[in-house]
């Protein structure tokens, strides 16, 4: 067809970008094993595709359009290099796995390449970007730039470096990659599950910089949320069997449907148990309590961190108000999660969860061995969490005190003056502007 309509041309090529790059990727570095070299060849595909499919309409087939076009730049790019012949021919092997009546057309004989062996090339894109040998920022920026085709520019603003730093990030752990031979396959076995944890907390990272802020003027960061809940849901595609993905896919969906209600006008952080639940996303709450209600069907008895945590997330999702949460199983969950993956943020949530469960002085006693421990000094969340269940208790000086820490410690504007209204609220001050 020609004379495409151009708005429905365009959210072709968006819908193609989100759906397609991974895959396109994932093969030409499979091929080439050059990380630049693909990933330039992959977006000069979808350049291409933004100017030629207007004219020449969509194929009934964008990935495998996509796919062939960006091979042959890839082609072209090693001839221009000198590349040995032998290399070249590494790019006709996907002929071989025509049979007698197998397409011959480019975009059909890429197309007939699926199933198991396309699957394995994303995984084993996600494996490596999420490789352990990586520092852990180097892990999240190469899963968001190679597995979520994020531009470098994108990268660098959602975790405020300058881009030349995220530049340099990117590159430094391609060089690893290819400098400590760092394989480029799917772990077996025992080390599949070690590793999935890492390529999990990778998902996980992103989503919580985007469900709160580690600084600066925004608490919320939609767009790093949604990218997480897309490569979660990538993971349990790849790995359906695996229930800690779906645990995570449930956890971070139940998560991002609330937060329209997060914030209010002003972008002012909105309490958990002040929120209009009306503006919850019914339709992402719907989803990720069908993920758990799979997952209580098919594997009963393996509960993992994330889908204690989704569990948990599940309690606040079917309580029509916020009184009608269970506070006792909440915290039953946090100490199966404890029981798991001792953790100090763990540890004071189980303790929020106590006082609000009608045991306030437990709940305070418990993050009073917390603050002693140690183990979260600059942690403002800490003296928020005191502040709030003395103030519940009535001690109103107590309470103040841990207030003002809690706003000396909290890293975005929001949360400063959140914790300032409930400070003012003590004594019914009205909050000062803080601009």
């Amino acid at each position: 067809m020609t004379g495409a309509d151009p708005d429905g041309v365009r959210e072709a090529v968006d819908r193609a970008y989100r759906e397609e790059w991974t895959r396109v990727v994932a093969t030409l570095i499979r091929a080439t094993g050059d990380w630049d070299v693909a990933e330039d060849a992959a977006a000069d595909a979808f350049v291409r595709a933004a100017e030629r499919w207007p004219g020449e309409g969509v194929p009934r087939n964008p990935g495998a359009w996509l796919t062939t076009v960006a091979r042959n730049r890839v082609l072209d790019v090693l001839r221009r290099r000198g590349v040995e012949v032998g290399k070249v021919r590494e790019w006709m092997a996907m002929d071989e796995m025509r049979g007698p009546g197998a397409p011959t057309d480019p975009a059909d004989v890429v197309a007939a390449r699926s199933g198991a062996a396309e699957i394995d090339d994303r995984l084993r894109l996600v494996f490596t970007c999420a490789h352990p040998a990586l520092p852990l920022e180097a892990r999240v920026a190469l899963t968001l730039r190679t597995v979520g085709g994020l531009e470098t520019p994108e990268i660098a603003r959602a975790f405020l470096v300058p881009e030349a730093t995220m530049a340099q990030r990117l590159v430094r752990a391609k060089r690893k990659i290819r400098n400590a031979g760092i394989p480029y396959r799917v772990p077996e076995g025992d080390e599949l599950r070690r590793r999935l944890s890492g390529v999990l907390a990778v998902l996980m990272l992103v989503h919580n910089e985007g469900y709160l802020a580690s600084s600066g003027d925004r608490l919320l960061r939609l767009d790093l949320q949604e990218e997480a809940i897309r490569l979660a849901r990538l993971v349990v595609e790849l790995m359906p069997d695996e229930p800690e993905a779906g645990g995570l896919l449930a956890l971070l969906l139940l998560q991002h449907a609330r937060s329209a209600a997060r914030v209010d006008a002003s972008g002012d952080l909105v309490p958990l148990d002040a929120q209009d639940r009306t503006r919850w996303d019914a339709a992402e709450t719907a989803q990720g309590l069908a993920v758990l209600d799979r997952l209580d069907a098919t594997r009963p008895a393996a509960a993992g961190p994330y889908r204690l945590q989704a569990e948990i997330q599940r309690e606040h999702a079917i309580a029509a108000h916020a009184d009608d949460t269970d506070w006792p199983a909440i915290v039953r969950r946090y100490d199966a999660l404890l029981a798991l993956t001792p953790s100090p943020v763990i540890e004071l949530n189980r303790a929020v969860a106590l006082g609000l469960a009608g045991r306030a002085q437990a709940g305070l006693d418990e993050l009073e061995r917390l603050e002693a421990s140690g183990s979260l000094d600059g942690y403002h969340l800490l003296p928020a969490a005191q502040a709030d269940l003395l103030r519940r208790l009535g001690r109103a000086d107590a309470s103040a005190a841990r207030y003002r820490r809690a706003i000396e410690l909290a890293p975005t504007e929001p949360e400063r003056r959140f914790l300032t209204r409930r400070l003012a609220e003590l004594d019914g001050r009205d909050a000062p502007d803080l601009g």
